[in-house]
């Protein structure tokens, strides 16, 4: 072998085994091209072990976390390769996206605007129309909420949104002002303390930002106060007249994870917000708070199967508001996630108005296809009433009188909407006329709404509260009609009497069609009262409504163009 041969032999040889990181580092890009995504990143750490000021490592090892949906992640390590070398545009960029990406909005907007000036010309167009993305609804945001707090000077929630804007605009000294305003309306508000203070720490307002940590800490919230110590020097964390000690490191690092868990629930920022929750469970695996918080996350993720095994954990909490909260939850995910399921509802009542008792129920198998957002079911609907007709010389039928057989298709719910269309067939169970069949072709469809607001008639405590079902219908049977029904009922939850749950309210019902058909076009108002008696099913619920009607088209109309009615019945559902 010549002499430079085997120099450079030697000197390579070297290398390798100088090299620490070498071994961790040909185990993860093997695992990586074997697509083991999870061991890949295993053997990166070893590597950044062994060579943390290695700004490649941490850009492959980010670019992992993002082949399995760890944006979080991933921005941390971009953020250290660009550390360690400022001059990789790309690596800027990556880190600046995935800023924007996992809500760092005012970080993102820091680095788009010093790599719009860089010298690499693709990166410096990049980011100033990703600069501008950002910046310009910043801009518009903020003098929008000027000009409003301009007519309105006391508006709170103006000052605290323009604070938060300005605050992710670099405009410090103007978030700073806001700030302290909404604090002035609002001194109630706490966290606003440790918002100002987080300002007046960025302005290198040291003494000022030491100050508001200290009212902080002197808070009645606990979480408040909490992250307000973290930021104190120990000889301040006591009050002039407190003798307790300052809390653990560990008390306070998990009182802060829950803290801005909290916020970052409180805007959507659910995967921040379940990263904070681990670290706060770690800190203290017996919070059950902490471990319903991530059944709610995992379920707001749509991660039901997670949700499910914490809400199970959180159901054993010696907290009987929290055991019960999970056990709720636990029935409502199990009936969910099953791949059938069957539900039966009733709803019989007596018509002062028609002197008449009306029956409608369904049962009803679903089937869960999956992750489809859809489900096909099996429906069996019975609709009639005791009188049959109004007795007349042209006697009218009060109801359908008929079972329904249907195949249909239904939405999942998203935010209480849900869509449905079916097809079967209506069969009478009387004969009206001779000529007519008693099985007629049956096709319906529409879109159902239902929403209901504070202290519910399931709930623990006694309030206010608000409740609206609404339904958009076709039914071919009625010459193609479009139907729409509106059911509003506002009142008040009375506190409970042993067993018994009452509620009184008011009822503002609306009906209306496009075929302008008398029948399905009228108002009714009036009051109510709905009860559960001790030791009824929590599905099984009591009614009584004194309404006063009108109707809206009287052309030919039969029947008084107002009316009174008292209605009284019961509502029962059971899924299985």
């Amino acid at each position: 072998m010549a002499p430079a041969t085997l120099v450079l032999a030697v000197v390579w040889l070297c290398a390798q085994v100088a090299d620490p990181a070498r071994q961790p580092l040909e185990k993860a890009y093997e695992a990586l091209r074997a697509k083991n995504y999870e061991s890949a990143i295993a053997w990166f750490g070893k590597a950044l072990e062994a060579a943390p000021e290695r700004p490649q490592i941490r850009k492959d090892l980010a670019y992992t976390y993002l082949k399995i949906g760890e944006p979080e992640a991933a921005r941390d390590q971009f953020a250290e390769a660009m550390r360690l070398d400022p001059s990789d545009s790309h690596v800027a960029l990556e880190y600046a996206f995935l800023c924007f990406e996992t809500k760092q909005r005012a970080t993102a907007r820091r680095v788009f605007d010093r790599l719009r000036r860089s010298s690499d010309p693709a990166a410096r167009a990049t980011a100033e129309q990703a600069f501008q993305n950002i910046d310009r609804p910043l801009a518009e945001g903020i003098q929008r909420w000027k000009a409003a707090l301009a007519s309105s000077p006391d508006n709170f929630s103006g000052h605290q949104e323009l604070a938060v804007l300005a605050e992710q605009r670099d405009e410090l000294e103007l978030a700073a002002e806001h700030y302290a305003k909404a604090l002035q309306l609002r001194p109630d508000e706490p966290s606003l303390l440790l918002d100002l203070a987080r300002v007046f720490t960025a302005l290198s307002k040291t003494e000022q930002a030491q100050q508001a940590y200290l009212a902080a800490s002197r808070s009645s919230v606990p979480r408040v106060a909490e992250a307000a110590r973290q930021h104190l020097p120990a000889r301040q964390q006591q009050a002039p007249d407190s003798a307790t000690a300052p809390a653990s490191p560990r008390t306070s690092a998990q009182a802060g994870a829950k803290e801005m868990a909290e916020r970052s629930y409180r805007k959507g920022y659910l995967k921040d917000a379940l990263r904070y929750l681990k670290i706060a469970h770690e800190a203290d695996p017996a919070d059950s708070s902490v471990i319903l918080k991530m059944g709610w996350t995992y379920n707001a993720l749509r991660q039901d199967e997670q949700a499910l095994r914490w809400f199970q954990m959180a159901r054993k909490s010696p907290d009987p508001s929290i055991a019960r909260e999970a056990g709720k939850a636990c029935k409502n995910l199990r009936q969910a996630l099953a791949r059938t399921r069957t539900t039966l509802w009733l709803f019989p009542f007596y018509s002062s108005r028609w002197k008449d008792v009306f029956s409608y129920g369904q049962l009803k198998t679903e089937f869960k296809l999956g992750r489809l957002p859809f489900r096909p079911y099996l429906s069996t609907r019975f609709i009639g009433d005791t009188r049959r007709t109004t007795g007349e010389v042209l006697p009218q039928y009060l109801s359908e009188s008929s079972f329904l057989f249907a195949l249909g298709l239904a939405t999942r719910p998203w935010h209480g909407l849900t869509l449905w269309g079916e097809a079967g067939t209506a069969v009478s169970y009387l004969a009206r006329q001779p000529n007519l069949r008693r099985a007629t072709p049956d096709y319906r469809g529409g879109a159902a709404y239902s929403k209901g607001f504070g202290q519910l008639l399931g709930g623990e405590a006694p309030g206010a509260f608000f409740e609206t079902n609404d339904d958009a219908v076709f039914v071919s049977r009625f010459q193609n009609d479009l139907l729409f029904y509106s059911q509003n009922r506002f009142g008040y939850t009375l506190p409970r009497l042993g067993g018994l749950r009452t509620q009184l309210y008011w009822n503002s019902n609306v009906t209306l069609d496009l075929g302008r058909q008398y029948w399905a076009n009228f108002l009714e108002s009036g009051p109510g009262l709905r009860f559960r008696l001790p030791g009824m099913p929590e599905a099984l619920t009591f009614s009584v409504n004194l309404l006063r009607g009108a109707y809206l088209l009287n052309r030919e109309n039969p029947q008084r163009p107002n009316f009174f009615d008292i209605r009284a019945g019961f509502w029962y559902a059971l899924t299985r």
